[in-house]
């Protein structure tokens, strides 16, 4: 992964310990001399879009803080903080939900997120729909075991109420100390009435990747498995995650795979909310001949089309029988591989709707202490259906109901394993 600022970082979403809420496609960068403008006289009063900001007219914008300033009684503030408010007030006019302005204290904090450096409950967040929300519990993290599901939108955090919030105040609301609570007011769909849930903070342990054989009766077992029902036993991957290392692991379990003699194949996207770009790439390309696409991006606000395509390591034949299994913890990466996958003709999906998360944000540098996220570019699956806020829809839906999680059922992954043993 590149160290440089100016080197981009592509990493699709972060794994929000709590994690970074989806530093998803972020490109890490310097602001440059050309981007650099003194604060003179702000409004245009004609609203035709000015070229050189040292064109536009100020003058309403100091007569608010000159009248504040003079007229204002109640508690003061700093006039660094003023100028903080209105960039960010700036940022916040763009109507991006992933664009956003950094104070000092919020710039330090998303650093740390980034690098994944501290406490918390091991959950993916972002603001949908107006609401701070869930995107994914982590495997095995204390968001998992509090019973945290994707989807369920965030309230209050404690005794503080998450209306207006961004993302990145609520995850520096939720983390902490590993060992300190956290009480969460949760409202999920089909309840009758907010969910009160206390989760108890702790370092953040991810497993990236994980193998399994499962038998067309529901029978689960190690994919070490030395006898293999080539007609009835299905080989699964299960990936949490796209992280720097998960492309070598991906080609581990390939191996593993290939090894079982099964020629049929789950790859379990499940509560997977992104990672680097990179691997997405990587792993397409083991299913995809040498430069079928694998995703399209459109950047800048020109549309500039640049297109990802396969690497070509494309070692299966028509034998293969393969699924995806997908969800609305689904995010980012997971949509990436999955649209790759799906729109190329050599998976089935199967599932529900996944969460559209296709952006990528670039980090730069405003001052030393402060930092701006900017959404850069948008993406797109190889057929064109655009990944953002709408996401992508399985090829076959299913539900996945309280009474199956109550009797230990998995519906999808049956569903797929029945697709795959046809």
């Amino acid at each position: 992964m590149p160290t440089h600022r100016e080197k981009s970082m592509y990493a699709i979403s972060a794994l929000v310990l709590i994690v970074a809420t989806f530093f998803a496609g972020i490109s890490v960068g310097t602001s440059s001399k050309e981007d650099s403008y003194s604060i003179n006289p702000v409004i245009s009063s004609s609203g035709v879009a000015i070229k050189d900001p040292h064109e536009v007219d100020m003058t309403a914008f100091w007569k608010v803080w000159t009248t504040l300033d003079n007229r204002f009684v109640g508690t003061s503030t700093t006039d660094a903080q003023k100028m903080y408010g209105a960039m960010s007030g700036l940022t916040d006019s763009y109507k991006d939900s992933y664009t956003m302005f950094f104070p000092p204290q919020e710039s330090k904090a998303f650093q740390e997120e980034v690098s994944g450096n501290f406490g918390g409950i091991g959950a993916e967040i972002s603001e949908k729909d107006g609401y701070v929300t869930i995107v994914t519990p982590l495997k095995g993290t204390p968001a998992e075991k509090a019973g945290l599901k994707p989807g369920d939108k965030i309230l209050k955090i404690n005794a503080t109420s998450t209306k207006g919030m961004s993302s990145e105040n609520a995850i520096s609301l939720i983390r902490g100390e590993a060992g300190t609570k956290v009480t969460l007011t949760i409202y999920r769909d089909g309840a009758k009435e907010p969910l009160v849930i206390p989760i108890v903070r702790g370092i953040i342990d991810v497993p990236v990747i994980e193998t399994k054989i499962v038998s067309k009766d529901g029978t689960i077992s190690s994919s070490t498995k030395k006898i293999i029902d080539r007609e009835n036993d299905v080989f699964v991957i299960s990936l949490y995650s796209f992280t720097s290392n998960s492309a070598q692991l991906f080609r581990n379990a390939l191996r593993q795979f290939i090894d079982s003699g099964t020629h049929r194949l789950i790859i379990d996207l499940r509560g997977n909310p992104g990672g680097y770009l990179d691997a997405a790439v990587d792993i397409a390309s083991w299913f995809l001949p040498s430069g079928k696409i694998v995703l399209k991006e459109k950047e800048g606000k020109e549309g500039k089309e640049r297109d990802y395509r396969s690497k070509g390591y494309s070692i299966f034949n028509d034998n293969l029988k393969l699924a995806v299994l997908v969800d609305k913890g689904s995010a980012s990466a997971s949509e990436i591989l999955a649209g790759a996958l799906s729109d190329n003709g050599v998976a089935t999906l199967v599932g529900t709707q996944t969460f559209g998360k296709g952006s990528v944000q670039q980090v730069i540098d405003i001052t030393e202490d402060t930092s701006l996220k900017v959404t850069i570019a948008k993406w797109f699956t190889p057929k064109g259906k655009s990944i953002s806020e709408v996401g992508i829809k399985p090829d076959v839906i299913v539900e996945y109901k309280k009474d199956d999680v109550k009797n230990n059922k998995d519906p999808q992954l049956m569903k797929a394993v029945e697709i795959v043993t046809k």
